[in-house]
C-alpha cells in the first residue's frame, strides 16, 4: 500500500518519500514505512497537512462478509471492501483532489503536505517520534492540519470533528498446565486458566457498562450545564443508532444520554479471548494459557499513566481474591491520549464553509467516540490547530463486517476536501 500512495503520487508531480522506521519493538518485523508527501512549494501559500491511514483491521469472509473483503465491490451505490471508509477511501479521497485540479486546469490554493502512516490500527507505532524528529525539518512551515479518519454522526447530516477519545488496550494472561489438557481425563482435577480468566473479565464491566474499576470515573471533568446544552442540537436519533448497529440492543433511551456515553465518558469493551478453542465444531480440551484483550476509551482528564495503576492494581486484586495456583499477567499493549480542540478557528471555518457549498447545509460540531492517536502529538509537536473532516456515515461498519463507503460520500467527500483546501487558502 505505501509503494502504490507513493506512485499514485509522484505521477501527479508530487515529491514523495517512504520513511522507514525500523523494527517493530520486541520483534524482527520491519514497520510499515510512511509515506511523506509535498505538492507544491510556493512561499506565497498556506502549507495544510493532511494526515490518513492505509492499514486496517483484519477482516475474513469466515467473519461473516458478504463479498472478499480486500476486493473493492460497488453494489446499489456502495464500495464494499476492507479500508473502504477506514481509511483508504479518504486517502485516495485526497489523491483525487490533486487529479481532479489537474483535470480541471485548477491550480491547488496551498502547499499539500501529505502524511500518510500504515500502523494506526496498531497505536500508530513509530509516527509520534518522526514528528517530534521532523517537526522543524519536514512539518516546519504547516500552518494546519486536516485529518478525514472518522464518520458523520449519522447517516444524513455532515459533521465536523473537535474532540476525540483516548484508547488503552490491555490484555490478561493466564497460565496453568504446561500444555493443553484433555477436560475427561482432568476436568476437577487442575486449576483450568480459562475459568480464571473469565472471572476476571467479569470483574472489569457489568452489562450495563458500568466501569467496575475503582478510581477512573473519578479522573472525568465534571458535565457543565453549558456543555449539555451542546447536545440540544445535534441531528442524531435513535433511528441512527438502530441503523448503525442493526439492532435496538441500546443502553440509553435517549440521544442526549447516549451521545455523552460515546464522546464525554470512558467505556470499556471485551474484545476476545487468545489461546480459547473458537472453531466450528466440539473440542474438549482445556486451553494451558489464555489471553484476554479489553480496551479503554479515555476522555479528559484521565491520564495513561493513572489509568495504568488503576487497572494493574484492580486487576491484581481480583487475582489475589481468587486465590488460583495459576499464573497471571495484565499488560499494556498500546495506548493513546485523549484529544479536545476549539472549533473556534479559521481552520474550521473553512472546513465548515467547505460542507455547505458541497452538502447545502451546515454541519453539526461533533466529538468522536473513536481514537486516532496522532491527532493530539500533532497539535502538540507544530503548534497548529487540528481539524476531523469526515467523508464516511455512521453506518459504515469501520472495524466490522461489510464495511462500505456511500459512492455518493466519496464523490461529495472528494468535492468537500478540494473546496476545503480552497477556503483553508484564503479564510
Amino acid at each position: 500500500m505505501a509503494h502504490f500512495i507513493k506512485s499514485e503520487l509522484t505521477a501527479l508531480g508530487a515529491e514523495v518519500e517512504l520513511r522507514e522506521l525500523g523494527k517493530q519493538e520486541g520483534t524482527d518485523v520491519d514497520l510499515p514505512p510512511i509515506v511523506l508527501g509535498r505538492y507544491g512549494n510556493d512561499p506565497k501559500k498556506r502549507n495544510i497537512l493532511v494526515y490518513g491511514h492505509y492499514d486496517v483491521q483484519p477482516a475474513l469472509v469466515e467473519d461473516g462478509w458478504a463479498t472478499e473483503p480486500f476486493q473493492l465491490v460497488e453494489k446499489d451505490g456502495k464500495l464494499f471492501g476492507r479500508g473502504s471508509t477506514d481509511d483508504k477511501g479518504p486517502v485516495m479521497g485526497w489523491i483525487n483532489s490533486i487529479q481532479a485540479h489537474q483535470k480541471a486546469g485548477i491550480e491547488l490554493p496551498v502547499n499539500l503536505v501529505m502524511c500518510f502512516e500504515g500502523m494506526e490500527e496498531y497505536g500508530s507505532d513509530g509516527l509520534d517520534d518522526l514528528i517530534r524528529a521532523e517537526k522543524d525539518k519536514f512539518f516546519k512551515g504547516v500552518d494546519a492540519t486536516c485529518i478525514c479518519d472518522n464518520y458523520w454522526l449519522g447517516t444524513s447530516h455532515p459533521v465536523l470533528t473537535y474532540g476525540i477519545r483516548g484508547c488503552s488496550y490491555y490484555s490478561v494472561t493466564v497460565s496453568g498446565p504446561s500444555a493443553d489438557l484433555h477436560s475427561g481425563i482432568f476436568g476437577g482435577m487442575v486449576s483450568e486458566p480459562l475459568i480464571d480468566l473469565t472471572h476476571i473479565l467479569s470483574k472489569l464491566v457489568s452489562p450495563q457498562g458500568k466501569i467496575l474499576i475503582p478510581g477512573i470515573m473519578n479522573m472525568v471533568v465534571p458535565l457543565t450545564p453549558e456543555e449539555e446544552k451542546l447536545y440540544d442540537d445535534i441531528k442524531y436519533s435513535m433511528d441512527d443508532l438502530y441503523a448503525a448497529t442493526g439492532s435496538k440492543t441500546n443502553l440509553f433511551d435517549t440521544e442526549k444520554e447516549s451521545l455523552m456515553a460515546r464522546w464525554r465518558y470512558p467505556t470499556l469493551s471485551l474484545h476476545g479471548v487468545e489461546g480459547a478453542f473458537s472453531a466450528p465444531g466440539a473440542k474438549t480440551v482445556i486451553p494451558a494459557k489464555v489471553s484476554g484483550k479489553f480496551s479503554i476509551r479515555t476522555v479528559p482528564n484521565i491520564t495513561p499513566r493513572e489509568l495504568d495503576e488503576c487497572v494493574s492494581k484492580y486487576v491484581n486484586t481480583v487475582w489475589k481474591e481468587l486465590g488460583s495456583k495459576n499464573k497471571m499477567e495484565i499488560k499494556l499493549m498500546h495506548d493513546g491520549m485523549w484529544w479536545l480542540s476549539s472549533p473556534n478557528h479559521w481552520n474550521f471555518e473553512a472546513a465548515k464553509k467547505a460542507t455547505k457549498a458541497v452538502w447545502k447545509v451546515d454541519p453539526d460540531f461533533t466529538r468522536e467516540g473513536g481514537s486516532i492517536p496522532v491527532t493530539l502529538t500533532f497539535e502538540e509537536e507544530l503548534k497548529k490547530n487540528v481539524l476531523l473532516l469526515p467523508m464516511g456515515r455512521g453506518d459504515d461498519g469501520a472495524h466490522s463486517i461489510n464495511e462500505k463507503l456511500d459512492l455518493i460520500n466519496y464523490i461529495n467527500g472528494v468535492k468537500t476536501l478540494s473546496a476545503y483546501l480552497h477556503y483553508a487558502a484564503v479564510e
